[in-house]
């Protein structure tokens, strides 16, 4: 799949400009030493737009008691998809960045759950995908939350593409 490259960037529009795993773990230190605890939500979704479609990843910190914040990465891609291919994309998509950060998460023992925009109720087209999403995902260690659980891709990634 062609997308262009990757660039994160925070909820207000300020680019990131060292390597995600690097920017995740000076927040880490930065939070921790405010005294603040974790939990860490990624999540993928996307929105078809004419002849392209558009995927917004979302690392979202929550600060226990607190609110939260996120880091935001948007890809666009040409290639035409099922919705299920593009249910398995976003879940992909959520996965690298997963495994790009699992181990500064474990280094920090912050707790950290894969979300996937993926109905549990069979009447939804999306939910042909949730059994190979689970395997997926929890296959690789993590722990998987699906609608209406997944906030991260449901809410938080939804509203970045929308």
């Amino acid at each position: 799949m062609e997308t262009e490259q990757q660039q994160w960037r925070k909820l207000n529009g300020q680019r990131i400009s060292i390597p995600i795993a690097e920017e995740v773990r000076n927040t880490l230190i930065r939070e921790t030493d405010t005294g603040n605890e974790l939990k860490v939500c990624i999540g993928t979704d996307s929105q078809v737009k004419g002849a392209i479609t558009e995927f917004a990843t979302v690392i979202v910190f929550i600060r226990k008691g607190k609110g939260g914040f996120m880091y935001i990465c948007n890809e666009i891609t040409r290639q035409r998809m099922t919705i299920k291919e593009r249910m398995l994309a976003e879940v992909a998509k959520s996965i690298s960045v997963a495994y790009e950060l699992c181990n500064v998460f474990s280094r920090y023992g912050v707790a950290m759950e894969v979300h996937a925009d993926i109905n549990t109720s069979p009447s939804f087209k999306s939910n042909d995908a949730l059994k190979e999403a689970m395997g997926y995902i929890t296959g690789m260690g993590f722990a998987f939350r699906a609608k209406p659980d997944a906030f991260a891709s449901s809410n938080c990634a939804n509203k970045i593409v929308q």
